[in-house]
């Protein structure tokens, strides 16, 4: 591959290379690495997942015990608030969250606020509950918080000013780059984080002053209803906003009981959830967004979350008509639980499909957190096979800090799906985290993600153990290494080892390069 400047200006066999070769250029001999395109996480917080890599890791706790004996240790060696992340009950023996009481006495009646790893609850102590009056609002049940409840706690606990915001932020960013991470889709949201935040990450507060770091695809979750609305909210962004779209909830998190269902939870038959949204909010914010020109979108997790978001979908395309809801490519988060009746209509709409394969490595497996929660239910989650086979566009993330920023793990788990049915094949991964990366944000240039004359020098170099083409057993070749096949090889995923990067460049510039490299 010839680089010239930022932009790829020829590919070709060693031989070729040979003879185009002269004095003018530097070579470099990656010694068998892998070279592709960059990726691109289709969903993260970004300040967040800054603020988890700082913060007391709790995925690593197996038992409640296990959780209490971390928060413990960590009262012991800090002052003041005790911030965790990524703790999940459900593979634990006692199958329960930590109160408020058993957070006090580990501390030491210290404030504890520790995210559940989907971050759309958590569980406190009773210090930091007493202080925020959390038990007179929404959602408290003992020291675990969702709704109101938790938005309080998690704002309270991310009271950051700027300096450290930007820590945060700078944090993320360079491991993201560190993983081959070219860009990063900022689902940015009131609830999560103030508006200074997302406008810092976009470069119009100040700035990272870390040198280069991947892009931000900014979006902001916030609900309007009306242009004076939209003008408003949109306006300290200075129009650089890829959309009023992301974390816009519809619904909540199957973790937290908060996904809104059609039918009760298998393990908590008194609850259906939680609909954030009207049909008609959803539709009205559509068709708003539609008229300006920008994405619109929500996360959706329940099956009659996303029967309220369809149902918008039809009063927007009522309002402006299907070919301009069309055009529009609205984008839908997490699609979790979509049937074949919902992906028709996502294909009908334009819809895109931004997805997380962590979560079904995560909470697929027989017995794990799907099946504890929907039943039988639990086996038509995250259709990545169908919404691909049906023609919707599927981009896919991290959720970061949900799950880590690893693309390979994400197109592992895709091709390896708990569902046989729904796996892809590699390739159809690779470019979920790639190229689709991109034009789910609507970029302009059809040559990001792509490795081709013309398109921007985007990329990463990988240390890799072996390479194939993989497909889903069942669907043909479970793989091959044969190049007169005309596809283009990947790291073989079912080894112990994963692939590592060695370097990462976004147009032409150096956003990470490993030791000795």
């Amino acid at each position: 591959m010839l680089v010239e400047g930022d932009t790829v200006a020829w590919v070709g066999s060693e031989q070729a290379a040979a003879s185009l070769q002269d004095s003018r250029m530097d070579v470099v001999d990656l010694g068998g690495a892998l070279i592709t395109p960059g990726f691109v996480d289709a969903h993260a917080h970004i300040t967040e997942t800054g603020a988890a890599l700082s913060s007391l890791d709790l995925t690593s706790a197996a038992s409640l015990t296990e959780l209490l004996d971390l928060v413990a240790q960590a009262a012991a060696g800090t002052e003041g608030l005790i911030v965790g992340y990524g703790w999940d009950e459900s593979s634990w023996p006692e199958r329960r969250v930590p109160t408020a009481a058993e957070l006090d006495a580990a501390s030491g009646s210290r404030p504890v606020y520790l995210a559940r790893t989907d971050v759309h609850c958590a569980v406190v102590s009773g210090t930091l509950a007493a202080a925020l009056n959390l038990a007179a609002h929404d959602g408290w049940d003992n020291g675990f918080v969702v709704r109101a409840a938790h938005t309080l706690a998690r704002t309270a606990s991310r009271s950051l000013d700027l300096a450290q915001r930007s820590r945060y932020q700078q944090a993320a960013l360079k491991h993201a780059a560190a993983h081959g991470i070219i860009a990063v889709t900022e689902m940015a949201a009131p609830h999560i984080s103030p508006v200074e935040d997302l406008r810092q990450l976009m470069g119009l507060d100040g700035s990272l002053g870390a040198g280069p770091l991947p892009e931000v695809l900014p979006y902001w979750g916030q609900l309007v209803q009306s242009e004076s609305e939209l003008a408003e909210v949109t306006a300290p962004f200075e129009g650089r906003l890829r959309g009023l779209a992301g974390d816009l909830n519809m619904d909540g998190s199957i973790g937290a009981r908060t996904a809104a269902l059609r039918t009760p939870y298998t393990d908590a038959p008194e609850t259906s959830g939680t609909l954030y949204l009207t049909a008609e909010q959803a539709g009205r914010h559509l068709e708003l967004a539609t008229r300006a020109g920008l994405q619109g979108g929500f996360h959706v997790i329940g099956d009659a979350g996303l029967d309220t978001v369809l149902a918008g979908l039809r009063i927007a395309a009522e309002a402006v008509g299907e070919e301009q809801i069309r055009a529009s490519h609205h984008r839908l988060e997490h699609v979790e639980m979509a049937d074949d009746a919902a992906i028709a209509e996502m294909v009908r709409y334009g819809v895109i499909a931004s997805m997380q394969p962590g979560f079904d490595a995560a909470w697929g497996s027989s017995g794990g957190l799907y099946e504890q929660r929907l039943g039988e239910r639990s086996s038509s989650m995250n259709r990545f096979a169908s919404l691909l086979s049906a023609g919707v566009l599927v981009a896919l993330g991290s959720d970061g800090p949900v799950m880590p920023l690893d693309p390979w793990s994400a197109v592992r788990a895709a091709v390896f799906h708990s569902n046989a049915a729904e796996r892809i094949s590699s390739r159809a991964a690779f470019i979920g985290h790639t190229r689709a990366g991109w034009r789910a944000a609507g970029s302009g240039n059809f040559m990001l993600g792509q490795l081709a004359p013309g398109a921007p020098a985007s990329y990463a170099v990988w240390e890799v153990e072996e390479l194939m083409v993989q497909t889903p057993e069942g669907k043909g070749a479970a793989w091959s290494t044969d190049p007169r096949a005309g596809t283009p090889l990947l790291p073989a995923l079912d080894t112990a080892h994963q692939p590592r990067c060695l370097l990462t460049v976004h147009n032409g510039t150096e956003l990470y390069r490993s030791v000795g490299f």
